[in-house]
């Protein structure tokens, strides 16, 4: 089984005071866009999207589709935590494709193509790391380890990596200059 899941439980302090998952893009939550790619990718059996801080107003704030939302009680421990606690609920999965849920100009399309790829593929953009990613048994056994803010990018060095700049934005919303630039972007393409 071909697993989604979003990542979207941190606080996004550098953001600002209201949550950055609820900022609007073209209409709708930011984290509405990163769910919609997931939820489309119809090689995806099954989606998971991890809340942790403000949840309660995210769930209630955004369509999620056919994905599940899970709330992560240790999100303020870092990225790793929400990351566990993900893979924890698609225990079943064969391979999950991770995505960050303040990357909205990521695509399904994208998605579905890093499905078919070996564990351990990770997206770059120009050369840097980034997401999708691909994560199979022998990684997500490893995650198990895991700590703090890092994820699962000291595990996937030295893997296969698919550059993807030319074809997908993997640009993240950390602040509201980047969610102006992501907004530029998108007049583009939406």
């Amino acid at each position: 089984m071909i697993c989604g899941l979003v990542l979207a439980a941190g606080a996004g302090t550098r953001f600002g005071d209201e949550p950055k998952q609820l900022a609007e893009l073209a209409g709708r939550p930011l984290l509405e866009w990163a769910v919609r790619a997931q939820c489309d990718a119809r090689v995806l059996e099954r989606v998971v999207v991890v809340l942790g801080s403000s949840a309660t107003r995210i769930r209630d704030a955004v369509e999620f589709g056919r994905a599940e939302v899970v709330v992560c009680p240790d999100w303020d421990a870092g990225q790793s935590a929400s990351l566990r606690f993900g893979l924890a609920e698609l225990a079943d999965a064969e391979k999950v494709v991770v995505t960050l849920g303040d990357a909205p100009l990521m695509t399904s399309a994208v998605i579905e193509r890093f499905a078919g790829e070996e564990p351990g593929t990770r997206a770059v953009y120009e050369g840097r790391p980034g997401h999708p990613v691909v994560l199979g048994s022998e990684q997500i056994a490893r995650l198990t380890k895991l700590d703090g803010d890092m994820g699962a990018r000291k595990l996937l060095d030295g893997g296969p990596v698919i550059e993807i700049g030319h074809i997908c934005c993997g640009r993240d919303v950390d602040t509201p200059e980047d969610l102006e630039e992501v907004r530029n972007e998108a007049r583009a393409v939406l």
